[in-house]
């Protein structure tokens, strides 16, 4: 433990957290580029993961973890259509976006279909050379579900008098029980998930975003997202058969979710930081209908520090040694006599470099110690390519 402490103190010296200030995302870069109607981009991740864990052996892992391609059309100088497809460990594919953008006025626009959730940093610039570490933040994965995305539809828009953006989405919410719970303790809501494959909804969801980027370098974030989960129980349902509907209520939970984001730059020095609060409403009555054990509350946080040792050489390149820290808890509270589970409580510290061949071309390396109530004694190398274009 000494050891990770020294660690830790060297690197923060060098950077105090890690905002990697991609102002724009893949989705975004062909929504604004306006020099041709067919637009084509993508990106990729290739891993390798190695467990370590005390007194045992593992395996280690290589994996082509995701290829994303991006087919995007404009066609007018309003209206554009912007799609991802995705294939994960080679044999799944899923359609990461696919919606239509239309620009109402200079500060707002008109967007819909399936979009991700305007929640934290990650799940929007979630390419890999705009962040830190071979894998992203565990807490945009227990947490926040990174790559979270529904159908829906809203407004979005930028007012640069005011230094400010903002995003109010009405979509489908997560699918919480279908022949059968599906909601759980170790990883809360990313079961949930529906991804636009033949999306149910029996209530809308609200998401929103505001983001602030009034002072040179820095940029502020504030994510909102309310509804509750879907559930197939009400399909069909008399609306006069009371009996039926207080059993089918015990099939869904309420779900109020917020976030903080900073982001940090200056120089070769770079700073990030998120938190994020989950609240469940009605869990008792959802883990003793369904038999499982979803927490009340999730909690988490994280901050990461970088510094690019090449910046003063004025090159494309860069070579950027990062540690970050992170805390989250997906049974930060429980209801209905449910006991808590220790091992839902992690803290997790990566310590690693990524070196930037080019600003889309990144090779990374680092090391991650993973501890929780129960256990602090594993941990994991990781390799990887990025790719971004």
């Amino acid at each position: 433990m000494k050891k990770l402490f020294f660690i830790l103190f060297i690197l923060a010296n060098v950077g105090f957290a890690n905002a990697q200030d991609a102002s724009q995302n893949t989705a975004d870069k062909v929504s604004g580029n306006t020099e041709s109607k067919v637009q084509i981009g993508g990106y990729a991740q290739i891993d390798f993961n190695q467990p370590v864990k005390e007194g045992q052996m593992s395996n280690g892992i290589l994996d082509v973890h995701r290829m994303v391609l991006l087919f995007g059309y404009r066609f007018n100088e309003r209206t554009n259509f912007v799609t991802e497809i995705e294939l994960e460990h080679v044999s799944e594919v899923y359609v990461e976006q696919a919606f239509m953008n239309y620009k109402i006025l200079p500060w707002l626009d008109f967007r819909g279909g399936l979009m991700l959730v305007p929640m934290g940093i990650t799940n929007e610039y979630h390419e890999p050379p705009t962040f830190n570490g071979v894998e992203r933040p565990n807490l945009d994965s227990k947490v926040v579900p990174t790559t979270w995305r529904e159908v829906g539809a809203g407004f979005s828009g930028r007012i640069d008098n005011a230094a400010v953006k903002y995003q109010l989405y009405v979509m489908n919410g997560f699918n919480g029980y279908n022949n059968g719970g599906v909601l759980r303790g170790s990883d809360g809501l990313r079961k949930g998930r529906q991804k636009g494959a033949k999306s149910f909804i029996s209530s809308p969801t609200l998401a929103t975003k505001i983001d602030y980027y009034g002072i040179s370098g820095l940029k502020l974030g504030f994510s909102t997202y309310n509804g509750k989960s879907q559930s197939s129980m009400y399909n069909g349902l008399d609306k006069d058969d009371t009996a039926a509907i207080n059993v089918a209520d015990s099939s869904a939970v309420g779900i109020s979710m917020i976030g903080f984001d900073a982001r940090y730059v200056s120089g070769g020095f770079e700073a990030r930081g998120q938190l994020n609060v989950v609240n469940i409403k009605n869990t008792d009555q959802y883990n003793d209908f369904t038999g499982k054990d979803l927490g009340s509350q999730l909690f988490g946080w994280y901050a990461e520090a970088s510094y690019n040792l090449l910046h003063a050489a004025k090159t494309e390149q860069k070579f950027v040694p990062f540690v970050r820290y992170e805390m989250y808890n997906t049974h930060a509270k429980t209801e209905g006599g449910l006991a808590v589970n220790g091992a839902f409580d992690r803290t997790d510290v990566t310590v690693g470099a990524g070196w930037w061949l080019s600003s889309g071309a990144v090779l990374k390396a680092d090391y991650q110690f993973f501890s929780n109530a129960l256990d602090s004694n594993s941990g994991q190398f990781n390799m990887g390519i990025g790719i971004w274009f």
